[in-house]
């Protein structure tokens, strides 16, 4: 079949999935479409219905093994009919557990079809200098990586005849999924030392957990520790001090800190 299409669906608060979405995309060769499920405003889109003949690449982050619920939710705007569909996780270099599996899942009963998927790796979202997590990643080796693996999924389209004829790759996990971690509320903190008050904290949270008057407001039980706006911050003014994120950040130092490469999965006619 050749794919006449392709959109690219995504949750990425830090845009380590995005940026590997679009690697992809380009090992496709064929011009994408943005459906970005981030930010707040992705709450009140219209669904998006997709034929045979397009293509969705739909990627997420993995926080604790799972698919951020918030993330799965939004993914249900995503209507098909058969077609096919490219799963892809982002992980910080320590575990993705059931998070591909889930999310295969999740394309699936919306009537999409896994031809392929991918567990890449990003910089962990708890990652800085004192901590580095996967730094920097996906680097230019995860990137030609991602584009080989684009390659490789458009010459598998190209010869498929039937989707009948498709087997969905075995993707590692478990089902029923490990369960949801479940944490006392926290959140990062603002150094009003620092803080300009430009808002930016605000713009990038995708649970509109972050509001700006006096100074900056958190609401913590909404808060889903992407930390999108310790990343955005232009004047390094949101951190976290809680002795938890603190206890497993230094965790992650210690036991994530040997370089995990990409696992892909294509399917087989």
């Amino acid at each position: 079949m050749k794919i006449q299409n392709v959109r690219l669906a995504y949750f990425s608060p830090t845009k380590t999935t995005k940026t590997t979405l679009e690697s992809i995309s380009e090992g496709i060769g064929v011009p994408a479409e943005h459906f970005d499920l981030t930010l707040p405003h992705a709450d009140k889109a219209e669904a998006v219905a997709m034929k045979q003949d397009e293509l969705l690449i739909i990627g997420a982050p993995v926080y604790a093994g799972r698919i951020p619920e918030v993330a799965a939710r939004r993914f249900q705007k995503l209507k098909s009919n058969k077609s096919p569909a490219v799963i892809v996780v982002l992980y910080g270099n320590r575990e993705y557990e059931d998070a591909l599996i889930e999310l295969s899942d999740l394309a699936s009963a919306a009537g999409f079809v896994p031809v392929a998927g991918g567990a890449f790796i990003g910089e962990h979202s708890f990652s800085g200098e004192s901590a580095p997590i996967a730094m920097g990643r996906p680097d230019p080796s995860d990137a030609r990586c991602a584009q080989e693996f684009g390659r490789e999924i458009r010459n598998y389209l190209e010869k498929v005849q039937s989707f009948e004829d498709i087997h969905v790759p075995g993707f590692p996990g478990n089902r029923p999924y490990r369960e949801l971690v479940q944490h006392p509320p926290t959140s990062p903190v603002t150094n009003e030392d620092q803080c300009t008050q430009c808002e930016t904290c605000a713009s990038v949270c995708p649970v509109s957990a972050i509001s700006v008057s006096d100074r900056v407001y958190t609401e913590k039980e909404k808060c889903i520790l992407c930390c999108a706006c310790i990343k955005s911050c232009p004047d390094e003014a949101r951190i976290f001090k809680d002795p938890f994120i603190a206890k497993i950040t230094e965790w992650l130092r210690t036991e994530a800190s040997q370089r995990k490469e990409p696992e892909i999965f294509i399917a087989q006619n």
